[in-house]
């Protein structure tokens, strides 16, 4: 009997470290909001979501001006709000997100240069916060432009995982 037992709560540990995804920090004790790297164990489902870039913020506007999309903290909000429609809808959430890769366009209003601090005010409101304290590994690059066109200037894509 005192055989059965251990095998069957060795068995039980062993499932629920099969779906584990162990966060990194960053080193140093630092408190910026991302994860240096994120490790998943092999019967974890990886979902790879297409980029998603934000919807118009006034339709009413001209296409393409800032009025029609809004600026990156606005945008980056916007795409975040997109995201948590479709996560929901595939019974998944922002902590399951393990990658993140941003695409930021040169704002015009900023002599060419991203708005870095503008998508952070929106990132922190999803990552890292009590509510949501998963953090994905995340990439943020400078871009020249998007498929989407002038205006835009904020992409997102995202892998997450979810136990099988």
């Amino acid at each position: 009997m005192k055989k059965l037992f251990t095998l069957a709560s060795s068995l039980v540990v062993c499932m629920a470290a099969s779906a584990d995804v162990t966060r990194h920090p960053l080193p140093n004790n630092s408190t910026f909001p991302i994860s240096r790297a994120v490790e998943v164990t092999p019967d974890t489902t990886l979902i790879y979501h297409s980029g998603m870039v934000p919807g118009p913020v006034n339709a009413e506007a001209e296409r393409g001006s800032r009025e029609y999309y809004g600026d990156t903290e606005t945008q980056a909000l916007n795409v975040f709000k997109r995201y948590e429609d479709s996560l929901k809808a595939m019974g998944l959430d922002f902590g399951d997100a393990i990658k993140m890769t941003v695409f930021l366009v040169g704002d015009p209003a900023m002599d060419g240069k991203m708005d870095f601090s503008g998508f952070m005010k929106a990132y922190v409101k999803y990552f890292g916060t009590e509510e949501q304290p998963n953090k994905p590994a995340r990439s943020a690059i400078q871009i020249a432009g998007l498929a989407g066109g002038p205006g835009m200037l904020v992409e997102i894509e995202m892998v997450l995982a979810k136990p099988k």
